[in-house]
């Protein structure tokens, strides 16, 4: 309750406690997901990196939240104390973009992205538009590299 000028006004706000995340494993079917984009091109894309995913992860596709498919899982824990399960890996078709999720970052891997092909980064996703952009054998060099990165970033708690 917030005290303005006199008048009390209520807040009521859905909380989601600090170690549960919103994005979460979930029985959804990965292939109706893919299929359901209504995409030739993008289709194709995404059965191409569901096949190159599993490959290098050696895990399972398995939806995570409405629109990532996940391969995978880790246990983090920040200094915080926060902790949870995330993807070792994987991938969202958007509109425009595949979002990659590559959980290590890319600090570590420049030599790597300067042979990939046309590609942009933000903090843990790899954007490309279409798979013919990039080389698919150094995507692959790429997804083994993040990881072994992140298993042994957080190996004391898996």
């Amino acid at each position: 309750m917030v005290s303005y000028k006199g008048f009390f006004t209520f807040a009521f706000v859905k909380t989601v406690p600090m170690s549960e995340a919103k994005t979460r494993p979930n029985p959804a079917s990965v292939k109706d997901f893919i299929k359901a984009l209504n995409h030739p091109a993008k289709e194709a894309d995404s059965f191409r990196l569901l096949e190159i995913f599993e490959e290098e992860v050696g895990e399972p596709p398995v939806m995570w939240g409405g629109s990532i498919i996940g391969f995978g899982k880790y246990k983090y824990v920040y200094e915080s104390g926060r902790s949870g399960d995330w993807m070792l890996s994987g991938f969202s078709p958007r509109k425009t973009k595949f979002s990659l999720y590559l959980m290590a970052g890319f600090s570590k891997f420049d030599e790597i992205l300067q042979r990939l092909g046309k590609h942009k980064t933000g903090k843990g996703c790899l954007y490309v538009n279409k798979l013919a952009d990039i080389n698919e054998e150094v995507l692959r060099e790429l997804i083994r590299a993040s990881v072994a990165e992140t298993k042994k970033r957080y190996a004391a708690y898996n």
